[in-house]
């Protein structure tokens, strides 16, 4: 099978960005920016024999530690100077030791995250098919402005820049998107001869395109798909059409998405037929919704495992978490990360965990803190409940059994131990260990004092 090169440019600055970052690295749905022509790259060749590549250049050491953290296979070429596409492209094949190998090489954006493998096996079709020398994306627009013009001929076509194109050229709506594919050949005895004698002074890519060679432009239909990120707003738009096609996949298999307009689910994330989804919710990172799970308005939730069944109540915030089968969360509780809430378990309003493993039917209905602790079956830890975990220095942890009673505000002093079947009186503070089927109780006596309180109770002057 002829193999492919497909080659990545991403040694842009980003100025308009206003980003203080590469502009490779521009934050997208969870993202970087060029995470989706790398996906889009390793996507195209799974049926494939081929590499991938990226040309950087402006903050190239971010921008490659990225890449390399999560596709370690990527080839990287360095542009010293920002000359232009072919300039990149040339980097690519001085670089890149198997560059030149390649039957075919295929250019792409590092801005362009709309774009899928199925538009470039479009093109590589039909290059293959027509033993084309080059073929290019174009679309068409109302407002070309900033776009290179096609110029089609009885043969080929050429691409005119916007600052070199006339009056005429300029009325012409089909434009080009960025995205080619060449026969490596024909590239290596061409490029070379590509000079910089441009509005720019920049050495175009483009320039490969002549009317009379063996090249081809195929028109889609649908020009949003080309959609270049070049600032701020840009990266909007193109995170808001990459949610939309993320809500329509989830309706697709299933799950009732009631406003997806107003319902924010970044493209990791996995969601069970059968669950519910209210507005305002944002679902990050590596987050799993199970099956009949429902997710109530106003939620976030970061990689985290929301089980069948289980209710994440208005307005609560879970990372890292795990939340069992048939659990009830919040409203406005707060699971910081590695708690692990089980089965049937209930965390109310205003509870806050972290670091803790809850056993199937434990309550902690309001106002409490559970922090380095674990709590047994069917337990139940009343309002005001809190683990005083941390001394100042060192964390320390909270044992407590099965089927315990904790009453109101009470407060355990970590380190601790309690056994099964415990009883804590309200309003104690605990700081030293239970054994199973106790009680305690850790308060002062009440003393009441007739007619004292006329000595504490202020009274406003009137003649003020």
């Amino acid at each position: 099978m002829d193999s492919v090169g497909l080659v990545i440019l991403a040694g842009g600055e980003g100025k308009r960005l206003k980003l203080n970052i590469p502009k490779p690295l521009a934050p997208l749905r969870g993202k970087c920016l060029i995470d989706y022509s790398l996906e889009l790259c390793f996507n195209f060749l799974k049926d494939k024999k081929g590499e991938v590549s990226v040309v950087t250049g402006h903050r190239r050491e971010e921008v490659e530690n990225h890449i390399t953290n999560r596709y370690p296979k990527v080839h990287f070429a360095l542009q010293k100077n920002q000359l232009g596409t072919a300039d990149a492209l040339k980097s690519y094949f001085n670089d890149v030791s198997e560059a030149k190998k390649h039957k075919y090489t295929a250019v792409i954006c590092a801005d362009t995250p709309l774009l899928k493998a199925s538009d470039v096996d479009v093109l590589f079709e039909k290059l293959t098919k027509q033993n084309l020398a080059a073929i290019a994306a174009t679309f068409s627009i109302d407002t070309p402005k900033g776009y290179g013009r096609i110029v089609r001929a009885k043969k080929g076509f050429s691409i005119v820049e916007e600052k070199d194109s006339n009056a005429e050229q300029k009325l012409i709506n089909e434009v080009n998107s960025g995205l080619y594919i060449f026969k490596t050949d024909y590239v290596l005895q061409h490029i070379n001869q590509v000079q910089s004698t441009n509005a720019a002074s920049e050495f175009y890519l483009t320039d490969l395109f002549q009317s009379d060679r063996e090249v081809e432009a195929v028109l889609f239909e649908d020009g949003s798909r080309f959609l270049g990120v070049n600032d701020i707003y840009q990266l909007n738009v193109a995170g808001r059409k990459l949610n939309k096609d993320k809500a329509k996949s989830l309706m697709e298999n299933g799950v009732l998405v009631l406003d997806p307009s107003h319902t924010y689910v970044e493209d990791e994330v996995e969601v069970a037929a059968g669950a519910t989804l209210f507005p305002n919710i944002y679902l990050h990172g590596k987050t799993k919704i199970g099956e009949g799970a429902v997710i109530e308005a106003g939620c976030v939730i970061k990689s985290s495992q929301i089980e069948a069944h289980a209710t994440v109540k208005a307005y609560c915030y879970i990372e890292k978490s795990i939340v069992g089968k048939s659990a009830s969360i919040g409203p406005f509780a707060h699971l910081r990360a590695e708690s692990q809430i089980g089965p049937e378990a209930k965390i109310g309003n205003f509870v806050e965990t972290k670091k803790v493993k809850l056993a199937k039917g434990v309550k902690i209905s309001h106002l409490s803190y559970i922090g380095d602790a674990e709590v047994g079956e069917n337990s139940n830890l009343g309002c005001g409940f809190i683990t005083c975990n941390y001394d100042g220095a060192n964390k320390h942890k909270t044992v407590i059994g099965k089927d315990c009673f904790i009453g109101s505000d009470s407060q355990m002093i970590a380190p601790l131990n309690i056994g099964d079947e415990c009883y804590v009186a309200s309003g104690s503070t605990i700081n030293h260990d239970m054994p199973s089927g106790s009680f305690a109780i850790a308060r002062e006596r009440q003393q009441t004092k007739e007619g004292m309180a006329r000595r504490f109770i202020k009274k406003k002057d009137s003649s003020k």
